[in-house]
């Protein structure tokens, strides 16, 4: 579980993340729907090495994340999990410094907007990698489990930072010390989907939310990433210093020029992403 990836592991022959890219959006799928794409090594290598890509692409401008099958992601591949455990536990934990946290990192920092494309079941790591991801399309029969406590382990792959700003200190605790699967229309309540389809609408509605964030201003979208994630521990004062600084990021942008003189001209911005 925390062997390396070599540098013949990449999303391209990695049959288990599929990755593919096309008018400036990346879509990655777990793809081991006969083990309700639960995450194995292979496949967090796979699956963190396909996101770094995307978050490194210039040409990507948005990405999808989803799953095959019946599961968008039920978390750690357990029956793995329980071997290596019987070798080393310390080996086998390494894989939250090795696997998760750089994937997590990368879906929640990178400048560019990411959408979960929430098909079936997402749970453990599988709901907290969906919860790093900046909008989540959620299919009616998928639900939510933070599944940690159950298995005796605590939060991992961001959740306990996402959770509390996701839905507040108070109902976080209760989802990761009491889990229970939360249903699509439950999820949406609590802020934990932004929007709820019906399933075999999921791939599309995704498809076009990912597909008009591709064609925004993707310099503005990752300030506002950054200005988030700052301002969300940080006080007013440094927080106001941080938005003078993405401000003349953005302001600096050749997005913003061309949104400055489309809206003078009476007309409609065409983004570069530049």
């Amino acid at each position: 579980m925390a062997e390396k990836s070599s540098a013949t592991e990449t999303p391209e022959t990695a049959d288990n993340v599929l990755y593919a890219a096309a008018d400036g959006v990346a879509t990655i799928t777990i793809n081991r729907a006969g083990a309700m794409n639960a995450l194995d090594t292979d496949t967090k290598v796979a699956l963190r090495d396909a996101v770094l890509r995307a978050a490194d692409d210039p040409d990507v401008r948005a990405v999808v994340l989803t799953g095959t099958g019946r599961a968008f992601c039920v978390g750690q591949d357990l029956k793995q999990h329980i071997e290596l455990l019987d070798v080393s536990p310390e080996v086998t934990f390494a894989t939250v410094k090795e696997h998760y946290n750089p994937l997590v990192t990368a879906l929640a920092t990178m400048q560019k907007p990411v959408v979960a494309a929430v098909n079936g079941v997402a749970a453990g790591a599988g709901a907290a990698i969906a919860f790093a991801c900046d909008f989540r399309v959620v299919a009616d029969t998928a639900g939510f489990n933070l599944a940690f406590a159950g298995v005796a382990l605590t939060a991992d792959s961001g959740a306990s930072w996402t959770l509390p700003r996701l839905v507040g200190h108070a109902r976080a605790t209760e989802l990761l010390m009491l889990p229970e699967t939360i249903p699509a229309a439950r999820a949406l309540e609590l802020g934990l989907a932004t929007r709820v389809v019906p399933a075999a609408d999921v791939a599309a509605e995704a498809g076009a939310l990912a597909a008009k964030l591709a064609a925004g201003p993707t310099v503005a979208y990752g300030a506002i990433k950054e200005a988030l994630a700052y301002g969300a521990d940080h006080s007013i004062v440094e927080t106001l210093a941080k938005e003078d600084e993405l401000q003349l990021k953005a302001g600096r942008s050749a997005d913003h020029r061309i949104a400055v003189d489309a809206f003078l001209a009476k007309g409609k911005p065409e983004f570069t992403g530049k």
